[in-house]
């Protein structure tokens, strides 16, 4: 029923034009009273009624709007921050397992994280007596405790790299991420998708969420790999406590009095952080095991620490659960070694390396005319060598503090060219530029936690290294490897189709009664090649000439091991389909499958070359 006008209203109505019939107001509409005394006409009130339809209507979708961008806000945010903690947990465990190992349940624990906390997010709502958000800084502040436990003696030793990673991942990223999922799935549940078809609108929130999630993963886990260490926040506990702060601004409540114990530890406790402090408590527990960290930092290939044992006189560059090359300390300046040019290596594989300058060629290569580029730097032991010997040396090293580490804490000198940068990139550019410098020797040298780097193994790559050698010169490769497994055969079978003359080197003879027992055969071997095609055919075309006092730079190393010996035939490669053919670009999975047994087996080689204590204490 319409509400009856009033007489001011009727009367001043009959003293007005008849308006248009879609201008009217319906008699149940909710009019202003309006002022009789002021002016009135049917344009007036036509304006008015619409300014107040316009602002309900603005209202009502700005409402809405608000609503809508805080339900995607918060999901995003949450999603976000679950992502970053993905990557910054394979960060935080490849210091003890290794980046390979580290990452081998990863992607699978992930997936069912995402699964158990998007389909159980009613459930945890009924069940906890609070906010399902409220839970995550607990679990975030919680996360560097159990990783340092967890990583540490006994543990470390009982799980091993099998099956440490998924333990530790099991205990703390599966429950952050489920966790986010589950509060996710909630507030989509307040998103608006009735513009959708039904089976997407069902299908939205959870696709969208997850693809969300790995992209936000690519991006910050790049970004967070990218900056590793330039500062206290971009350090492995700096972004975990970062994140832990984050999840408490986002949820916050009473329930954060529980991570005081979890923060305590972090700050008193846990030898990782990157402080002075820290690291005087890391070297206290080291010191009943005769080892001391002289310097430590985190960078963009992992952790990077220069180790020393005081007692046997040696210094060491470690990279995660893995060592880049060490020297003999204790012989410096002392006895037959004094004014020497270079240190005593450690390894004598990395002296081998130094034999590039005795392959014989159509054309003598003076020394003090000689160029040549070193692929991958390592402590400096090959650099040093070639600038001791008078060859204009360049560099290329892809991680700055391996750099700084090796100018500093090692033998190697400043009069060499230091090029900071991916060598993928930075032969290619000088490949595709005649006018750009051209080498004598180029050497090969990367490897890193029981894997090589793949794309410096590519048909490619090998390809732009032999446009950078001249017609005479010689290329000299390191391949750390496993011969029981197809990856070795796949990488000379590539090496072999660029460069037409090899022969291939070990550092040591099989032994056969290892490898008996346990299957593994993993060993450094160094391939060096040629461009040229010499006559007689055959694989024993390369020779090398007789090495002289000076080419040993006064060294026992480079007595014991300048001059390879152990020659690789093929018989000593895996035979079998999986082995043959050659590595380009696009085809990487074919070693990438193979990396796991790998690096699992090199992990076990470094918990013997060197103390339990040293790899958990890093």
């Amino acid at each position: 029923m319409a509400p009856k006008p009033s007489p001011g209203s009727t009367k001043r109505a009959n003293k007005t034009p008849k308006a248009s019939s879609h201008h009217s107001p319906s008699p149940s509409s909710s009019v202003p009273d309006i002022d009789p005394s002021s002016s009135f006409t049917p344009a007036s009130f036509e304006r008015e009624l619409k300014a107040l339809a316009a602002k309900a209507q603005t209202e009502t979708w700005g409402k809405w709007a608000r609503e809508q961008a805080a339900v995607y806000l918060k999901s995003g945010a949450l999603l976000a921050l679950a992502a970053l903690s993905s990557a910054v947990s394979q960060l935080a465990l490849s210091p003890a397992y290794g980046a390979i190992p580290a990452a081998r349940w990863h992607a699978r624990l992930l997936a069912a994280a995402c699964f158990a906390g998007w389909s159980s997010n009613l459930l945890l709502s009924r069940a906890l007596p609070f906010r399902t958000e409220l839970l995550l800084p607990l679990v975030a502040a919680y996360v560097p405790l159990v990783q340092f436990v967890l990583g540490g003696a006994p543990a470390a030793r009982l799980l091993t790299a099998h099956w440490g990673p998924l333990v530790t991942e099991a205990l703390t990223l599966f429950p952050l991420v489920g966790l986010s999922a589950a509060c996710v799935a909630t507030y989509l549940d307040a998103a608006d998708l009735s513009a959708l078809p039904g089976w997407l609108a069902d299908a939205a929130p959870g696709l969208g969420s997850y693809g969300f999630f790995k992209a936000a993963e690519v991006v910050l886990g790049g970004l967070a790999r990218r900056y590793a260490g330039r500062t206290f926040v971009n350090s492995r506990l700096g972004m975990e406590l970062v994140l832990a702060g984050s999840y408490a601004l986002f949820a916050p409540s009473k329930l954060l009095l529980w991570t005081v114990p979890a923060l305590l530890h972090t700050a008193f406790l846990n030898t990782h952080v990157p402080t002075s402090t820290a690291l005087a408590a890391l070297n206290r527990g080291l010191a009943p095991a005769g080892y001391v960290v002289l310097d430590r930092a985190e960078s963009v290939t992992g952790y990077i620490s220069v180790i020393d044992s005081p007692k046997e006189g040696f210094r060491l560059m470690r990279c995660d659960h893995s060592l880049l090359g060490g020297e003999w300390v204790k012989f410096l300046g002392q006895g037959q070694f004094k004014g020497n040019q270079v240190a005593e290596p450690v390894y004598g594989v990395f002296a081998m390396l130094e034999a590039v300058r005795l392959v014989k060629t159509p054309k003598p290569i003076p020394d003090n005319k000689a160029q040549a580029l070193v692929i991958g730097l390592g402590i400096g032991t090959t650099p040093a060598a070639l600038v001791a010997h008078g060859i204009d040396t360049t560099v290329v090293e892809l991680d700055p503090v391996v750099h700084k580490f090796a100018s500093k804490y090692f033998q190697l000198p400043s009069n060499h060219t230091a090029v900071i940068e991916d060598a993928v990139s930075y032969t290619a550019r000088l490949a595709a530029d005649e006018t750009e410098a051209r080498f004598d020797y180029i050497i090969h040298d990367v490897f890193t936690g029981g894997a090589e780097p793949i794309a410096l193994f590519t048909l490619e790559f090998l390809q732009n290294l032999n446009t950078l050698l001249k017609p005479n010169g010689v290329v000299a490769i390191n391949y750390a490897g496993d011969f029981a497994h197809p990856p070795p055969r796949i990488v000379v079978n590539t090496i072999k189709s660029v460069f037409p003359t090899c022969r291939i080197f070990r550092e040591h003879p099989r032994d056969e009664a290892d490898f008996a027992k346990t299957g593994r055969d993993f060993t450094n071997m160094v391939i060096f090649c040629t461009k040229h095609q010499q006559q007689g055919g055959g694989s024993g075309q390369i020779s090398f000439r007789e090495p002289t006092e000076r080419d040993m730079l006064n060294s026992p190393s480079r007595r014991a091991y300048l001059l390879p010996r152990h020659e690789v035939n093929e018989g000593d490669f895996v035979q079998g389909e999986e082995g043959d053919g050659i590595l380009r670009r696009n085809e990487t999975e074919r070693l990438v499958k193979w990396h796991e047994a790998s690096a699992l087996g090199h992990w076990t080689v470094m918990r013997t070359v060197l103390p339990d204590a040293v790899w958990e204490a890093w």
